[in-house]
C-alpha cells in the first residue's frame, strides 16, 4: 500500500511538473520540513508535494488536477497562523504563495489597492506610504495578506479601523473545480446577491483559494500618539477600557497585557516598565482633537488608580513600545528553552470582558503554568499565553483543560472560541457547541463548494 502511494505522489508530482516547470515542484525533504508545520504547538505533518504558482490560471490547473484525483490541497502564506490551519494533515499538496506577491495597483483616490495573496502586511504599507496610505489590520505577525483574509485576522488597531472582514472589497477565488470567481466589486457597498466576499473570509482555505484580494486602504494621520499607562490590578486596568470606549474616546489601539507580560518584557527587552497590569494605548487624528482624547483618556485612566501614565510622542520610542507589546509571544518563546507556546484567543461582549479577563489570569494560577493574558481588549478581544513541554503528558493535559476552561467560559458569557486567530484544528472541537444547527448550514456550504473533499481537509469541520 505505501509502495502504491509513494508511485501515486510521483505520478501526480509529474503532472504538476508539466504544469509548473520542474523548478517550481518540489519533493526536497527541507522545503517539506518547511511547510509541515505553523507557528502553533500542534504536531507537525509533511506534506507529499510543494508547488510554487504564480498566477490564478496556475491555480486553477493545480485544483482541477487535485479534485480530478481527490489529492488534499493546503494553502501556505509565511506559516504564521497559530491554530494550524497551514498544516497539510492529510499530506497532498502544500500551496505555497511567495511568488505571488505583487502590489498589483493602488488607487489613492478610492482609497483601495489590489494585491496578489503572498504580499505580506509591511510590504503593502511601504508600498502605500508613498501615497500617503496605509493599511489598517496589524495582528503582529508580518503574515501575508491571503493568509489573513483566511482567517478572518484582526489585532491592535481593530478598535478603530476593524477586522480583516470589513476592509475587502473583492477576491478573486479559485475553486475546487478551477472556476474562478470575483466575490465582490470596487464599491464601498452593494446590495446586489450574496454577500461572497463574506462568507469567504475567514474560510481558512476550506472553500477556494484566494488569488487576488482588493483592500480597503486609509489616510495616515496627522499625528499619532502612544501612552502607556499602569494599574494596581488587572480589573482597574479593564474597568478603564471600558469607561474610555463608553465615553466614545476614538482609540487606535488599546492593549492590555498583564503583569506576568510585563515581567518578561523586561527581562528579555532590558526595558524597566512598572510590573504592573499596563494598557498599551494609541490615538491617531489631528494634534487638536490629539490633546482633547488623551487629556480625558488620563483623567479616566486616574479614576481607575492609575499609577503611571506616560506619553510617546518621538516615532522611534512609540515603536519601541508597540515592538514590546507585538514581540511579547517570542519574548515567552526565547526565554523558555524546551518549551513550546500555547496562545489561545477568545472574545466576550463588551460588558463581560472585565470579568473575563480577571477569571481568565485567576485559571493560569490555578493550573500551575507559566502564562500571561493580554489581548486587543479594546473589542472584547483576550489571549492566554502558555508555556508547555510538550511531550509531557501531564502538562499538556492541564494546558488543554485551561484552553477549555476559558472557552467554556466566553460561550457561556455569548462569546466566541476565536476573535481572530481562527479555527484550524484546534478550535475545532468548540464548533458543535458554539454554532449549534447553523454548524450544518456550513457543511453543506462546503459540500457544494468542495464536494470531493480537497481543500485544506480537517480545518473547521472534524473529518
Amino acid at each position: 500500500m505505501e509502495k502504491q502511494q509513494r508511485r501515486e505522489c510521483v505520478d501526480y508530482r509529474q503532472q504538476l511538473a508539466s504544469l509548473l516547470g520542474e523548478d517550481r515542484v518540489t519533493t526536497n525533504p527541507t522545503v517539506l520540513m518547511n511547510h509541515s508545520h505553523d507557528e502553533s504547538y500542534h504536531p507537525p505533518h509533511l506534506p507529499d508535494v510543494v508547488v510554487f504558482p504564480q498566477s490564478a490560471d496556475e491555480v486553477s490547473a493545480i485544483l482541477q488536477l487535485a479534485n480530478e484525483q481527490r489529492i488534499a490541497v493546503t494553502p501556505f502564506g509565511l506559516g504564521t497562523s497559530l491554530e494550524g490551519h497551514a498544516i497539510p494533515y492529510a499530506g497532498g499538496i502544500s500551496m505555497d504563495f511567495s511568488l505571488m506577491n505583487q502590489v498589483l495597483e493602488v488607487r489613492p483616490q478610492d482609497f483601495l489597492v489590489r494585491v496578489q495573496p503572498g504580499v505580506t502586511r509591511t510590504q503593502l504599507n511601504r508600498e502605500l506610504k508613498k501615497h500617503g496610505l496605509f493599511f489598517s489590520v496589524d495582528p503582529g505577525a508580518d503574515a501575508t495578506l491571503g493568509g489573513m483574509a483566511a482567517t478572518n485576522a484582526s489585532g491592535t488597531t481593530s478598535v478603530r479601523y476593524g477586522v480583516m472582514r470589513d476592509q475587502v472589497r473583492d477576491l478573486q477565488v479559485v475553486l475546487a473545480d478551477g472556476r474562478i470567481i470575483h466575490t465582490g466589486s470596487m464599491t464601498a457597498k452593494s446590495s446586489s446577491g450574496y454577500h461572497l466576499t463574506g462568507l469567504f473570509v475567514g474560510s481558512e482555505g476550506t472553500l477556494g483559494v484566494f488569488t487576488e484580494l482588493t483592500l480597503r486602504v486609509y489616510g495616515i494621520p496627522e499625528a499619532t500618539m502612544a501612552a502607556r499607562a499602569s494599574f494596581p490590578t488587572v480589573q482597574d486596568a479593564v474597568d478603564t477600557v471600558v469607561d474610555i470606549m463608553g465615553a466614545g474616546i476614538p482609540v487606535a489601539r488599546i492593549e492590555l497585557v498583564d503583569e506576568r507580560s510585563i515581567q518578561q518584557v523586561n527581562l528579555y527587552k532590558e526595558t524597566s516598565y512598572p510590573e504592573n497590569p499596563t494598557l498599551f494605548i494609541e490615538f491617531h487624528g489631528s494634534e487638536q482633537s490629539l490633546a482633547h482624547d488623551i487629556e480625558f483618556a488620563q483623567n479616566i485612566s486616574a479614576e481607575h488608580g492609575c499609577t503611571q501614565f506616560l506619553f510617546e510622542t518621538d516615532s522611534k520610542a512609540r515603536a519601541a513600545l508597540w515592538d514590546a507589546r507585538h514581540n511579547l509571544a517570542y519574548t515567552f518563546l526565547h526565554k523558555s528553552p524546551g518549551k513550546k507556546m500555547m496562545v489561545t484567543d477568545v472574545c466576550v461582549p463588551f460588558s463581560e470582558l472585565a470579568k473575563a479577563v480577571v477569571d481568565a489570569r485567576q485559571a493560569i494560577d490555578r493550573s500551575g503554568l507559566d502564562g500571561a493574558v493580554l489581548g486587543h481588549v479594546g473589542d472584547g478581544n483576550y489571549h492566554a499565553i502558555l508555556m508547555i513541554d510538550i511531550h509531557d503528558a501531564q502538562e499538556m493535559a492541564r494546558a488543554e483543560e485551561l484552553n477549555a476552561h476559558l472557552v467554556e467560559y466566553a460561550l457561556s458569557r455569548g462569546g466566541t472560541c476565536t476573535g481572530e486567530h481562527g479555527v484550524g484544528v484546534g478550535k475545532v472541537k468548540y464548533q458543535r457547541k458554539e454554532h449549534g444547527a447553523a454548524l450544518d448550514v456550513m457543511r453543506s456550504m462546503k459540500q457544494v463548494l468542495d464536494p470531493n473533499a480537497i481543500l485544506n481537509p480537517g480545518k473547521i469541520f472534524a473529518n
